[in-house]
């Protein structure tokens, strides 16, 4: 009976937490925003490592624009950023 009892609240406070706490998959800014803190880069450093202006990647950033496959597979190889992630699946 108790183990019963455990699993239902279990199942309670797992449906709750998804509910209100979900964190969703990260997109493509927030993943280009973190690498950037984590490698120390500024969008100047990280436009020049990537091959596309800085207004460009601006645009990238703030979600104007998304990234040619091109530079999508750049940012996804010099970045090392899942695939996925960066082409938004």
């Amino acid at each position: 009976p108790n183990s019963i009892e455990l699993e239902l609240l279990s199942n309670l406070v797992a449906d709750y937490s998804e509910e209100h706490f979900a964190l969703g998959e990260p997109t493509l800014i927030d993943v280009l925003k973190l690498r950037m803190y984590e490698m120390g880069l500024n969008q100047k450093s990280l436009a020049k490592l990537v091959g596309v202006s800085p207004s460009r990647l601006s645009d990238y950033i703030s979600g104007k624009c998304e990234p040619t496959l091109k530079v999508a597979r750049e940012i996804s190889r010099k970045l090392n950023i899942d695939a996925n992630i960066v082409l938004g699946i």
